[in-house]
């Protein structure tokens, strides 16, 4: 099994000037870091507009400085948006080409379609017609990698002429292919196209193993009619992380980032009313997080073996990979005894004053040039 890192780049409010540049170089050091730590993967989300959630919309940018500052970690796109009304499937081809080129061969190439309304109303994706536009836009790019020259498309959202798309890929036939995947269709529809199964649902090893088994029995069936040009037989899960010799410790540093990741999934995709520049979801999540499961008293030291989600009074709470070094690794070993195929750790860290902020920043740093 592998391991990677997964960054939405949440910044909660209040921001202050600079913020946001620290965030990435501090995301940018932690890459490094890891790299020569080992880890197989970086991935980067591609969000639009969700303000606190994920300052994340332009992955290609942060992947490319990636790739200039590591030697082997592979830069995953988790996932870039491919419906035409978010990126024209060119240019998705020649990005990704691009950055495999001067990565030396290292993308994996996550696609999906995005269901918050802030984004799809953002760029005038009808909801209803999203994965029809996901499905062609796949089917154009996928051929624009290896079509020399390109014999153009005539779909209903992809139209254009005979083109040679350039650069080609250095990987052949083309990056391994990802799919977002939430619920369990989601991940038997990827293994019907052949694609990664990249799970953000936060489930337990012992669901995974479950949803593992239908994935490569659906891959290894005549369902299974690649969208690209090679399978990519992988199932990876994406939990938060902090991890501490003390579990209090731990806890105190990491749930809160753990809790805010969950809520703004909630705000934003299900039961949140957002209002452009104005809306602080740090605060309301402050205020709301009992109300919705995410109570901070409700993760306690001791609770062994680490449960991913825990439940508050029937709701749904969130754990993930917050602990004890052993804790954290036992977690590891019951997911790889499911058959995942790689880790994908979320790192994060609670909401604290700028300066603390400061003097934490200064001791990672210090810890990677020691290293």
């Amino acid at each position: 099994m592998r391991f990677g890192l997964f960054y939405e780049h949440q910044l909660p409010r209040p921001w202050k000037e600079g913020a946001e540049g620290r965030l990435l170089s501090d995301a940018l050091e932690q890459v490094e870091l890891a790299d020569r730590l080992g880890f197989h993967a970086v991935w980067e989300v591609e969000h639009h507009f969700l303000e606190e959630y994920s300052h994340s919309s332009a992955p290609e940018v942060f992947l490319g400085a990636a790739s200039q500052r590591t030697k082997k970690i592979r830069l995953g796109h988790g996932i870039v948006q491919i419906p035409p009304g978010y990126n024209h499937p060119v240019r998705v081809a020649e990005r990704v080409a691009t950055l495999d080129l001067v990565s030396g061969g290292r993308v994996e190439f996550g696609t999906g379609e995005s269901s918050s309304q802030m984004e799809l109303g953002g760029f005038g994706v009808k909801r209803e017609l999203k994965h029809d536009q996901w499905t062609e836009a796949l089917d154009a790019i996928c051929r624009m990698f290896v079509e020399e020259p390109f014999a153009g498309y005539d779909g209903r959202w992809v139209r254009m002429p005979p083109r040679n798309v350039i650069p080609k890929p250095f990987q052949k036939p083309h990056p391994p292919l990802w799919m977002a995947c939430t619920r369990r269709e989601s991940i038997l529809a990827a293994a019907r196209n052949g694609l990664g199964a990249l799970s953000f649902a936060f489930v337990e090893p012992e669901d995974a193993k479950q949803w593992v088994a239908s994935y490569y029995e659906a891959i290894a069936s005549d369902e299974c009619v690649p969208a690209g040009f090679a399978v990519n037989p992988n199932v990876a899960v994406v939990v938060p992380l902090m991890c501490h010799e003390d579990e209090e410790t731990a806890i105190e540093r990491g749930i809160d980032g753990a809790h805010f990741f969950g809520y703004s999934l909630a705000h934003y995709y299900v039961f949140g009313t957002h209002r452009p520049g104005s809306t602080n979801l740090w605060e309301e999540f402050q205020r709301n997080r009992r109300d919705v499961g995410f109570a901070r008293e409700v993760v306690r030291p001791d609770q062994a073996p680490l449960g991913v989600s825990l439940l508050q009074e029937g709701l749904g709470s969130l754990r993930g990979a917050v602990g004890t070094p052993e804790q954290v690794a036992a977690l590891c070993e019951r997911y790889e005894a499911a058959g995942v195929d790689q880790v994908i750790f979320c790192p994060g860290s609670r909401t604290v004053p700028s300066g603390s902020r400061r003097r934490r920043a200064s001791a990672w740093r210090e810890r990677v040039r020691r290293r």
